[in-house]
């Protein structure tokens, strides 16, 4: 009898033990999928980072994961301006394929342009909404095992559509669900999840001007623009909160930042700072968007500020024991904007490229399109490296595949740049080429080649033809002299193109009168 009480308890000890290992073996499997920080800054140009080569505004922690990491040169955006933009970003299809590719207002809706409908109706928040059966990256995400979050602004869909961020694969959503909301950084709610965060800010309409009779040079006068609640520092609140509750989980924060889109506003320290260092400057009255006493020193200040909400998720991950284990992504949803008062020529902000209107942002030049991009991933990405790589916004879905363990599940007009970031170009697969359209206009990169053209509606409509290696600027038309590479970039935008889904998009009808500058 004790004989067999032996052999019992230590069939149960050996089974526990096993269980014990079992069950860490599947948590340790599972936790060893990475947690993914996209970052995604809002109108941010080529040349507004340190490591990009900007020389007034600093950006000491994005400079940082540079070094630490990777830093592309050859990024593009999905699209010039914001939403289409988001819609590559999330769905992996470039600009022919996708849903959405214009900045569509839903107008039919009612008076979506008035600040204080939107706010006591719902309906009448947000852009038209993507399909409901629209697979996205937090989709993706989600069933590979992750817990998903957006923070920031959205875009994509109303609040009382089937397009929220709780509908389109995200755990956890805490920020604008209209772009339109977003032209104050002082509004009078956000979203958490599905209900209305009220602030405790006043109604404050954007898209106004001074008031006549008031003094522009007196910093008193600004005051209705700069309230309490400031929506960037909720947001990072709340995003160091979910990275805090799922800690446990491999995790995926989709940090869509408004910064640092006008309107010009942040918190008064960083605007002293470069007021002092700037020095003093005209005011913008506002029109567009809110005035601004120093349009220069906020601009500068908010980008700074957004570098600062950088370091600090960095040392938040630290804390967490989860740096390591974590891949920073940070780009941008199109290049610098010209309008509400943000001095982009002084700043060089898309410096190879241009800042002019029609060649920044809501343009198919490069100034509209390449957009930074940096990758840190301590002891996988090799630190202070360069990609020269030909990418786009929507290689993030391939990528994300691979690197969560999904890569079979997904279809998309992007190509993985695991093999890249992880240090084997030679297993790197390379695009043929990168095409974006937009208002009308085509755009094609092939190799060294740029190709545009403006009108697709026109048959007749010249193809312009750029030597982007030495020429980045896009001043040389030489579609003359290279007819034979012409007639192949024909090719590629009639083969490119699809006819959207969404009537109101319907051959080429891309864009409304108002393209959210």
């Amino acid at each position: 009898m004790q004989h067999k009480r032996i052999e019992f308890w230590t069939f149960f000890l050996v089974s526990v033990v096993f269980l014990s290992v079992f069950s860490a073996c599947n948590s340790e499997k599972e936790n060893s999928k990475p947690n993914i920080i996209l970052i995604l800054a809002d109108d941010l140009g080529y040349n507004e980072l340190g490591c990009y080569g900007q020389e007034l505004i600093e950006t000491p922690n994005i400079d940082k994961l540079a070094r630490k990491g990777m830093r592309f040169t050859q990024f593009y955006s999905g699209s010039p301006v914001c939403a289409p933009s988001r819609c590559a970003l999330l769905t992996g299809k470039h600009p022919g394929h996708m849903y959405v590719r214009g900045n569509d207002e839903w107008s039919e809706r009612g008076d979506v342009w008035s600040y204080e409908s939107m706010n006591a109706d719902p309906n009448l928040e947000g852009q038209r909404p993507l399909p409901d059966t629209t697979f996205t990256i937090g989709k993706m995400l989600q069933h590979n095992g992750y817990k998903t979050a957006v923070v920031g602004k959205w875009g994509l869909g109303s609040p009382t559509s089937k397009s929220t961020p709780n509908d389109m694969g995200f755990d956890f959503f805490y920020g604008y669900n209209c772009q339109r909301q977003a032209h104050t950084y002082y509004p009078m709610h956000l979203w958490k999840n599905r209900e209305k965060d009220t602030l405790d800010n006043k109604s404050v309409a954007p898209h106004q001007k001074l008031p006549v009779g008031i003094d522009p040079y007196n910093p008193e006068s600004y005051a209705d623009f700069q309230l309490n609640d400031y929506a960037p520092e909720l947001m990072l609140h709340e995003t160091l909160n979910f990275m805090e509750e799922n800690k446990d989980n491999p995790f995926f924060v989709y940090f869509a930042t408004p910064i640092p889109h006008v309107a010009l506003q942040v918190p008064q320290k960083w605007v002293d700072y470069y007021h002092e260092k700037i020095g003093d400057e005209e005011p913008y009255v506002g029109g567009s968007y809110f005035p601004c006493r120093y349009p220069r020193a906020t601009y500068a200040a908010m980008i700074s500020y957004l570098d600062e909400q950088v370091g600090a998720m960095v040392k938040k991950l630290k804390e967490l024991g989860e740096y390591e284990n974590t891949i920073i992504m940070f780009t941008s949803d199109n290049g610098p904007t010209y309008a509400g008062g943000a001095d982009t020529k002084y700043f060089k902000s898309a410096f190879p490229f241009s800042e002019e209107r029609g060649r920044a942002k809501g343009s198919i030049y490069e100034g509209g399109l390449r957009v930074p991009m940096i990758v840190s991933w301590p002891g996988k990405v090799q630190p202070n490296s360069q990609s020269d790589h030909m990418s786009a916004f929507w290689d993030f879905m391939p990528s994300l595949a691979e690197l969560s363990g999904g890569k079979d599940d997904i279809q998309s007009d992007g190509i993985s740049i695991l093999s890249e970031i992880s240090g084997n170009p030679d297993d790197q697969v390379n695009h043929d080429f990168l095409y974006w359209e937009y208002n009308g206009g085509q755009a094609v990169r092939k190799g060294n080649w740029k190709a545009i053209r403006k009108d697709a509606k026109d048959p007749g409509c010249e193809v312009l033809l750029f030597d982007l290696e030495t020429d980045p600027s896009e001043l040389q038309d030489v579609s003359s002299e290279n007819e034979a590479v012409v007639a192949e970039m024909k090719t590629i935008m009639n083969q490119s193109h699809q006819p959207c889904e969404d009537e109101w998009q319907q051959e080429w009808n891309l864009v409304p009168a108002v393209i959210d500058e």
